[in-house]
């Protein structure tokens, strides 16, 4: 029987972050989970494709649009399931029993979130932001049945807030996946704590507010 779940991972100029992502994937081919690895690039001039190449995935490329990567990655997917990860995301170790035992529920489930260094009362706040509010961000992971992803309209091709459009499609059906993703906090200790939090809670608003995600792209950048 095919192994349940296809992983697509959005990437521009990931050669840093994607082989330790990738270790971390391994406990979960071992365990006969993982059917795939996609990899769906914006236009990388460093040696992301080449590691992708050794890692056996699935090779994409388009536009840099992280919504638009991500919706072509889910759109080539064979598996059941689908788990999105970011390239600077890896899953802590015996993630897969967890992963395992949530594929037999229908929900779309998200990663307990920590930083790799630091951070503990932005990473408590996204948690709980996820749980009161059904508000994962992306790099929270997301496991999900691709029929319940493709029924919502998938991820929208935007650059930016991709992850929240879909998180607000789901709303109702999403649930700690009981898991722990651990991102980089490389933006957070270059910008600052308080600084980056506070930025992503405005552009999060102005979002609400109706703002284009392409001009929300670019404050986001500055």
């Amino acid at each position: 029987m095919r192994a349940p779940i296809s992983v697509i991972i959005p990437t521009l100029n990931a050669q840093e972050t994607l082989p330790e992502m990738a270790q971390s994937l391994m406990e979960g081919l071992e365990a006969g989970l993982i059917g795939e690895l996609i990899i769906s690039d914006g236009g990388s001039s460093d040696d992301t494709h080449a590691i992708a190449q050794a890692l056996g995935a699935k090779w994409i490329t388009g536009p840099a649009t992280r919504g638009g990567q991500l919706r072509k990655g889910c759109a080539a997917a064979q598996g059941h399931w689908l788990l999105i990860l970011h390239a600077d995301t890896r899953l802590a170790p015996g993630w897969s029993a967890h992963a395992g035992a949530h594929i037999r529920t229908q929900k779309a489930g998200w990663g307990r979130l920590q930083f790799d260094q630091g951070g503990r009362f932005v990473a408590a706040w996204a948690n709980l932001r996820a749980q009161l509010f059904d508000l994962p961000y992306g790099d929270q992971a997301l496991l999900l049945p691709a029929t319940l992803y493709h029924s919502v309209g998938g991820y929208p091709n935007q650059p930016l807030m991709e992850d929240v459009a879909l998180a607000r499609a789901l709303k109702g059906q999403l649930t700690s996946a009981g898991f722990t993703a651990i991102t980089s906090a490389q933006k957070y200790r270059k910008q600052g704590w308080l600084r980056r939090g506070t930025h992503n809670l405005l552009t999060l608003a102005r979002y609400f507010l109706g703002t284009d995600p392409a001009r929300l792209a670019e404050f986001y950048r500055r």
